[in-house]
């Protein structure tokens, strides 16, 4: 079946949907099967994206016939030459003799490896950032080694704005089959791709500085809508930061004990309200998935029984998994059971040792069966795993939390209104309390903000206030757009507090409601004086600062070679000697004050 995936009216899908494959790459499980993608740009000349895998060739070629219309491509561009997206090169190459094949020096030589010295004659080398110009459409090529084999390159179209992004932003799954994206977008990152964060984070990088809104990899749906989410999610997970609350407990049991002492902690959690408990039986889980959530959770149990002097097969199996994929940033409890000489915590011990950053606490050690000290001794194990929680559960968050107010600095906050018909969000970067008994804030907003109108209007908003993990994606959101023309909140699942305004669904630690009870005219901005209504802790991150938001989440300005001023917000350069002294910058809508001189 031909699945209509259309990037544009002019960037066609020609791949095909895999279900008779029950192992990918020989290992991981894909009871939905997969789909390998392929497209092509349709112009003055044309280009076909990638090809697909080996016994898909006819289809494959079938559906790049009925998009031609008659016409034959100019150019067939090899991103990635693992076989599941190169293997019918030649027979392309049977069919279309002429094409020019594109790709880098390290594409040819693997070439040259799977077809034979002097294989595909007509050649294009590309370099990085080099491009190719099709008509209307101009592709750059952007190299990304090790993402995840060296050869890797990404394709970036300034006409339809799209990145062709290889195996990066690819998922498990065929396109017929409807599911969520993320967590087989996870186990596809984490198994695959895990263990070159570094790579993605230099490409992520890269991709900042490049107006993309469709990704179209060579798996899973093209991707068009709530782009900050899923480049959010790979942030997260190619810097091995913690993705949500909770704690992941792996076992092994041969007779059933140490499951006991298992499920003894799960409902030992569950009482002390941790937020989730994902539970895998090593040996029956899918070893994948349980690897995955690894790496989703902040803190670990392992839990085993020693087995000739060291740890359980399956358990070395997944923290074989683990250390090749680099985890980190984790804390990590264990429980080992042996009947007279238990090894497995410090075998495990010892297979971690080369971890980054994991906070390894004591074991617990059982000897044969549970008793009333290890009880105990688990019962101590949950109520430190379970400390962050505790004012941090769903159903537990203090209404009148006051210590919200420590999270206020000379940083960037969210603030939301409605104005009667839309939810509104506006950064601004001045949040400041000014008295206590009662607490009063001081909240100033530009005038020229549609917030400020709104505010002034309804005496109520919130403060949200911002954690290091907000990517750059949400100033663009809330900074670069006016609500009086954009939804902000267009496709964003969103909770509200008690006053009906939005709460941010993620990238911040603290909220809170304000009533204004006064305002006093600043000449360019408003202050308003607001009284606290509500004051919610989310999450212990910390607070974004307007120098850590200049240091590490904006993109750094491209001004090498360039004369003129730069905009000190948001990176776009004015290119002058002088710069109007009423100029205001057509992205961030900031003026002259906030540009400085490239020297």
């Amino acid at each position: 079946m031909f699945m209509s995936n259309n990037v544009s009216d002019t960037i066609k899908y020609v791949g095909v949907n895999d279900h008779s494959i029950d192992l990918f790459e020989g290992q991981y499980h894909v009871p939905h099967g997969m789909c390998y993608n392929s497209y092509v740009i349709i112009d003055e000349k044309i280009a076909v994206m990638d090809t697909v895998d080996i016994r898909f060739g006819h289809e494959w070629l079938d559906h790049i016939y009925n998009v031609l219309d008659g016409r034959k491509p100019d150019y067939l561009i090899i991103q990635h030459m693992e076989p599941d997206h190169s293997a019918n090169i030649e027979n392309f190459l049977n069919v279309y003799p002429d094409v020019q094949v594109v790709g880098n020096v390290k594409t040819f030589t693997m070439m040259e490896q799977f077809f034979g010295a002097g294989f595909a004659k007509n050649r294009v080398v590309v370099k990085n950032m080099e491009t190719l110009s099709l008509g209307s459409h101009e592709l750059t090529f952007v190299f990304a080694p090790m993402v995840h084999w060296p050869e890797v390159m990404v394709t970036y179209d300034a006409k339809d704005k799209v990145l062709f992004s290889a195996d990066g932003f690819g998922k498990f799954g065929a396109l017929d089959y409807e599911e969520d994206w993320d967590d087989e977008a996870r186990r596809y990152y984490i198994g695959i791709v895990g263990k070159y964060g570094m790579q993605v984070q230099a490409l992520l990088k890269k991709a900042a500085t490049l107006d993309i809104e469709t990704i179209a990899p060579l798996h899973g749906p093209v991707l068009k809508e709530h782009l900050e989410h899923y480049i959010g999610l790979y942030d997260k997970w190619s810097s091995y930061d913690i993705e949500k609350d909770g704690i992941l407990v792996a076992y092994t049991s041969v007779y059933g004990h140490t499951k006991q002492a298992v499920e003894t902690l799960v409902n030992d959690l569950k009482e002390r309200k941790c937020p989730d408990v994902k539970v895998y039986d090593l040996a029956r889980s899918d070893m994948s998935e349980a690897v995955a959530d690894a790496f989703s959770y902040g803190k670990v149990v392992l839990a085993t029984t020693t087995y000739n002097a060291d740890m359980y097969p399956f358990m070395r199996e997944f923290i074989d998994h683990l250390t090749e994929r680099n985890f980190q940033n984790r804390t990590v409890a264990m429980i080992e059971n042996g009947s007279w000489a238990p090894m497995a915590a410090k075998c495990m011990t010892k297979e971690l040792e080369g971890c980054k950053k994991l906070n390894i606490l004591s074991p617990i050690t059982i000897k044969s069966a549970m008793h009333e000290e290890e009880r105990e001794a688990i019962s101590q194990l949950a109520d430190t795993l379970c400390m962050d929680y505790v004012e941090t559960a769903p159903d537990a968050p203090r209404k009148n939390d006051m210590t919200a107010l420590f999270r206020l600095g000379y940083g960037l906050y969210v603030i939301t209104t409605n104005d009667g018909n839309r939810d509104n969000g506006c950064i601004v970067n001045t949040v400041t309390q000014v008295a206590e008994n009662p607490n009063r804030l001081a909240v100033c907003i530009n005038k020229n903000n549609y917030t400020d109108h709104i505010v002034s209007k309804t005496g109520k908003l919130n403060v949200n206030c911002l954690s290091e993990e907000a990517p750059f994606s949400v100033f663009e959101r809330y900074g670069f757009k006016s609500g009086r023309s954009v939804d902000k909140f267009e496709g964003l699942s969103v909770k509200r507090s008690d006053n009906g305004l939005v709460i941010l669904p993620q990238y911040i630690n603290a909220i809170m409601s304000l009533h204004v009870e006064s305002s006093v005219d600043l000449g360019t901005h408003n202050m308003y004086i607001c009284t606290i209504e509500e004051a919610r802790v989310v999450s212990n991150a910390n607070t974004m600062t307007y120098t850590y938001y200049q240091n590490n989440v904006k993109p750094k300005p491209e001004t090498e070679g360039k004369k003129g001023w730069v905009c000190t917000v948001c990176g776009y350069v004015y290119e002058g000697e002088n710069i109007p002294d009423d100029f205001i910058c057509p992205l961030c809508k900031h003026g002259v004050s906030d540009f400085e001189k490239i020297e």
